[in-house]
């Protein structure tokens, strides 16, 4: 991943472990409450927002000493009385910037709902959040994923949701690869936390008036991959967990090569041997009963933190994604899709001045490693280099038609084009045909708005539009506020994006809800004969254009997916 993202990454979150002001101190005989199958939470109620608060509610036991890389284990004990899910929990231990200001623990399977107030006797769709961060990095209690606006514009629209969101272990812990845990039965431990948090909600969420069988699963970046794999999770099976799914820059396409256990296994002995645990008869268990603080050291160093990622397994990851959208087996639910205008500027590496260097990179990216064929690269290279369309940012967005210095490169932005389309954008709109294609309701989207606080030339990268659907007109989590000095169009813009989702969320149709300017155009259900995109621009508040730019190069990467290991 490109070091300038890292640097927007820093940029954009705060040190602040406060996961939400406004709230209205009560004794618990007082407190909002809900009852689930193990017994009752009580919550806080928030008076700004006339919402109740449930945070910190464990959906698995604590994976702790044995069950450290094993797969998540159901509750098994229940109570009389109402426990308190009034703060909370601790992150998922991480390695990254997103992990700053927020405390960290193993024991960190919970979840959190956010309901309005007032709405007793009813069953409200139910948005499930489920956050972002490469897989390694990220959680709940992070301000920028605060769900208290979302839900507030939901029930300002006369369509009240109830929003959720859920955590799942991360990098090594949650992602560790080898024979060993492939023989345990424990790869994709992640993913299988976020799958029996979606069981906990569709078993208990009527308990906080919520409709089980309304759940829209939304995610962005590694959160929406997430979601785009529980969408193939097991072959494409439904188990009626979900019956919609937003994916924000990601999708069922993973945006990495699915390596299967031989690619992790030189790098898993490593880490034995670290431990000290190489000579064990039983490798995993010698790490599951090392002291914490010893194995987390071990960790969190740059052989062991990072790019341990979903794999195929025969089971939750049955076969390449390319291969289940071609046959048909996803779970057929409505969806939204889409991705933000630069997303390449977060992905490309720098120094990027001639064709030589593109192709240097594309050999050595993890994408690549398997020898991508000598005549594909150069179809590449001739379709996003030779086409002079084929830069982003454009430059429309620049100013003019640039040629960037030091440390981009004279064709960073010929390499940009090509690597937001290969890690996001052309298996968006590869997503959004299938869907179509299969008949279901599909609205698919391109973000477009800069906001405050990233340096130029990065313009509308990865990211930007989170604070967006949030609408985080406080700019809470975030180092630079994102609407701060920008025009009254970029809190308009937002207002509308949340409003859709929301209304997304109630009934599946992103458009019809009270108080929408009828100026707004309508968003238009993606189709083959004419696939159109809405496009989220603070100039005009949105607009709806045709869904072939870049077509060529965006074709070739579609046909190939199975190059990729996709």
């Amino acid at each position: 991943m490109s070091p300038i993202f890292w640097n927007i990454l820093a940029l954009s979150s705060i040190v602040s472990a406060v996961p939400n002001g406004h709230l209205v101190p009560r004794s618990s005989s007082s407190a909002p409450v809900a009852t689930t199958l193990n017994g009752s939470y009580y919550g806080t109620h928030s008076s700004t927002y006339n919402e109740d608060l449930f945070l910190g509610i464990p959906f698995a036991q604590p994976p702790l000493q044995n069950l450290r890389f094993k797969n998540p284990q159901s509750l098994n004990s229940t109570w009389s009385g109402a426990l308190p899910a009034t703060n909370y929990a601790y992150e998922c231990i991480g390695y990254g910037t997103d992990q700053i200001g927020y405390q960290q623990s193993e024991d960190c399977l919970y979840l959190n709902v956010v309901r309005p107030s007032g709405y007793k006797n009813t069953s409200l769709p139910v948005a499930v959040w489920i956050h972002g961060g490469g897989f390694s990095e990220g959680g709940t209690p992070d301000r920028r994923y605060n769900l208290s606006f979302i839900v507030e514009n939901s029930v300002s629209i006369g369509k009240p949701i109830i929003g959720a969101s859920i955590a799942y272990r991360l990098g090594p812990i949650g992602f560790l690869n080898g024979d060993a845990i492939a023989n345990a039965g424990a790869l994709n431990i992640g993913l299988k936390d976020q799958r029996l948090a979606l069981q906990w909600i569709h078993e208990n969420i009527a308990g906080f008036g919520g409709d089980p069988t309304k759940v829209t699963i939304w995610g962005e970046s590694a959160g929406a991959s997430s979601v785009g794999l529980h969408l193939l999770a097991f072959n494409g099976r439904d188990d009626k967990l979900f019956r919609a799914g937003m994916m924000e820059s990601g999708n069922p396409i993973f945006e990495g090569p699915l390596n299967g256990t031989e690619t992790y296994q030189a790098r898993y002995e490593s880490l034995v041997a670290a431990a000290g645990c190489g000579n064990c008869s039983d490798s995993l268990q010698c790490l599951r009963e090392l002291p914490f603080f010893v194995l987390n050291n071990i960790l969190n160093t740059t052989d062991f933190n990072s790019n341990w990622n979903p794999a195929l397994d025969g089971d939750f990851i049955a076969r390449l994604g390319s291969e289940q959208l071609a046959d048909g087996s996803f779970v057929h639910v409505p969806l939204i899709s889409g991705a933000n205008s630069d997303e390449g500027t977060a992905f490309s590496p720098t120094g990027v001045n001639t064709v030589d260097d593109f192709i240097a990179a594309i050999n050595t990216t993890t994408s690549a490693q398997y020898g991508l064929p000598e005549n594909l690269v150069q179809e590449l290279v001739s379709i996003y280099f030779d086409n002079t369309s084929y830069v982003i940012p454009s430059d429309e967005t620049l100013g003019g038609n640039v040629t960037l210095g030091a440390p981009y490169g004279a064709e960073y932005r010929h390499s940009a084009a090509y690597w937001g389309d290969e890690v996001f954008i052309a298996a968006r709109r590869l997503t959004c045909e299938t869907w179509a294609a299969a008949n279901i309701s599909t609205y698919c989207y391109q973000f477009n708005a800069v906001p405050a606080g990233i340096p130029w030339p990065i313009e509308v990268t990865h990211f930007q539009e989170v604070a967006f659907v949030f609408n985080n007109l406080e700019g809470l989590g975030y180092a630079v506020n994102p609407f701060a000095n920008k025009s009254e169009s970029y809190t308009q813009l937002s207002d509308l994006m949340s409003k859709s989702w929301a209304s997304f969320v109630y009934d599946l149709d992103p458009n019809g809800w009270t108080g929408r300017d009828a100026a707004v155009p309508a968003w238009p259900a993606y189709s083959l004969e004419e696939p159109m995109n809405i496009v989220w621009d603070a100039n005009v508040t949105s607009h709806t254009e045709p869904d072939t730019f870049r077509a060529e190069g965006i074709k070739l990467l579609n046909e190939n997916w199975g190059l990729f290991v996709r």
